[in-house]
């Protein structure tokens, strides 16, 4: 049996493990063809610039230290907040310190904060309807936490948002 090289995957774990640089999560994102367009249904849930102040970072373990969901940024603090994708309102209250809104969208539970509510429980809203004004105190500018759960698993909301970069496959030797 020949022995495989783990040049690949030492490789791919430097590029895991390096991240996102801050000065590339901070810009705002490329809207050209190597990056994925926003899915049919979603729009982004805060006005201005397409930035986001922080990506998702996947946690190594379900209870690891990640971040789940992205910062977008935001024009100011009582900014209105909009619905990201249609459904229905599945909790909207304080949880802690901060407003949450999480709508149910098929498969998926999708949340903002730090959000004053205008909905309750319930409620039934499309993509870009009005949710709520954005609280104060998340980041150190304005800004609104984004995170999506599929089948209960933390994901990054850009698959869905647009701005991820497409995958490319390449050839494993030169």
């Amino acid at each position: 049996m020949r022995p495989r090289s783990l040049a690949p995957l030492a490789v791919l774990a430097l590029v895991l493990a390096s991240g996102p640089s801050a000065a590339a999560a901070a810009a705002p994102l490329p809207h050209d063809a190597t990056v994925s367009p926003p899915a049919p249904g979603w729009e982004w849930p805060v006005e201005g610039p397409s930035v986001v102040e922080r990506p998702f970072v996947a946690p190594p373990t379900p209870y690891g230290a990640g971040h789940r969901g992205v910062d977008l940024r935001a024009e100011s603090s009582g900014a209105v907040v909009r619905a990201a994708t249609g459904g229905t309102i599945h909790f909207a209250g304080r949880v802690v310190d901060r407003g949450v809104v999480t709508i149910r969208s098929g498969p998926l539970l999708v949340t903002v904060e730090p959000v004053t509510s205008a909905v309750a429980a319930g409620d039934v809203v499309a993509a870009g309807d009005p949710i709520g004004e954005l609280e104060p105190g998340h980041c150190a500018s304005p800004c609104v936490h984004l995170g999506v759960r599929e089948a209960g698993v933390y994901v990054s909301p850009l698959r869905w948002l647009g701005g991820l970069q497409r995958a490319v496959l390449l050839p494993l030797d030169g």
